[in-house]
């Protein structure tokens, strides 16, 4: 092996070696957003504290989450028939609209001064999405062991992480975009309403290519009848 090849391969070894350990950095970092929400989503995107992988970590979690919570909650907390879970299904009802939403942001606030990228709302929308990891997953354990007389217990925890979540999504937008609680308040109507625009367009959109695949295959049936 020659020298040239022998320090590119050493180059290419200490370059993965880094990119893990910055990984593992923007892993751990989500420790600090949990529980400094406000100074950690401006590090996470302005000082470049967070990464992308670590963001589709947190929503590859997310989605596993939610489908082992369905798979292996105990019957009492949730009735849902496992012969009719399909895995992918369950994961695009969370993925879709969740890309929509980071969509639906990013048009509306780039229109009114909103400083955050498409790259910026979805890695810190995907941060936020933490504290509904944490607690849910051992919650899946924790119902297979409480009955049902303690499941208040079990209620409380489960609001809590949805709670949590969506007040670090309030916190992580308004940072990212540097607007005013107010502010970021109205935006967040507007996101929705935004995305159910979308939905319906997309609705519309693959309603009205049906409609012409029908056509097409009809006239296809109709010709090919006429002729053979």
């Amino acid at each position: 092996m020659s020298a040239t090849a022998s320090k590119n391969k050493a180059g290419a070894v200490s370059a993965r070696k880094q990119w893990w350990q910055h990984y593992l950095e923007t892993l751990r970092y989500v420790f600090h957003v949990l529980f400094h929400p406000f100074d950690g989503f401006w590090d996470l995107v302005h000082e470049k504290r967070g990464s992308m992988a670590a963001a589709h970590t947190f929503v590859a979690l997310f989605l596993i989450t939610r489908v082992v919570k369905l798979m292996f909650t105990n019957f009492q907390f949730i009735t849902v028939p496992l012969q009719y879970i399909n895995i992918f299904e369950q994961c695009a009802s969370l993925l879709v609209p969740f890309l929509i939403l980071c969509v639906a942001n990013w048009g509306m606030t780039t229109l009114f001064d909103g400083k955050g990228r498409f790259k910026d709302i979805y890695m810190a929308m995907a941060y936020a999405l933490t504290p509904y990891v944490l607690i849910q997953l051992p919650l899946v354990l924790l119902s297979n062991i409480i009955t049902y007389e303690e499941a208040s217990f079990y209620l409380v925890l489960m609001n809590i992480s949805v709670i949590w979540a969506l007040f670090l999504v309030f916190v992580g937008l308004m940072q990212v975009h540097d607007y005013s609680p107010g502010k970021t308040l109205i935006f967040l109507f507007v996101t929705v309403l935004g995305a159910l625009v979308i939905i319906f367009l997309i609705l519309v959109f693959f309603s009205l290519l049906s409609d012409a695949l029908g056509y097409f295959v009809s006239m296809y049936k109709e010709i090919s009848f006429r002729l053979f």
